[in-house]
């Protein structure tokens, strides 16, 4: 099992910047990949950036140049730098985990199938 934690949502004026943390605990076998997600207001949920245990990344292209996903191993915490900062980033973001399988199922984090969600922050950004 995993528990996944997280904070650091609120609200900014477009162009700000915010960052997310997702605490993590549990079986580490089970959050080789790790990834940010969010759901907007009548949207379906979308992944927005993804990482495994050896650092690789991906993000969706609508926030490449401006989100950064990092992850302290020791410590097992997911972050996520967003900068430049637009009304359409606004959403309840979401930290997921999922295990070494799961990115080898898939072929990749991206892909992976993630059981184990936290609760959500809200990211609101107004014009």
């Amino acid at each position: 099992q995993v528990q996944l934690v997280e904070s650091g949502g609120g609200s900014v004026q477009a162009g700000g910047s915010l960052r997310l943390s997702c605490a993590a605990s549990g079986n580490r076998d089970n959050m080789y990949c790790m990834g940010w997600f969010r759901q907007g207001p009548g949207e379906e949920r979308e992944g927005v950036a993804h990482i495994d245990n050896a650092g690789r990344t991906n993000y969706a292209d609508s926030v490449k140049g401006r989100f950064t996903i990092s992850k302290d191993n020791t410590k097992n915490i997911l972050s996520l730098e967003m900068n430049s900062l637009r009304p359409g980033d606004t959403a309840m973001y979401y930290c997921a985990a999922a295990s070494v399988r799961a990115y080898i199922t898939a072929g990749g984090c991206r892909s992976a199938r993630y059981p184990y969600w936290g609760q959500g922050t809200q990211v609101t950004v107004s014009s």
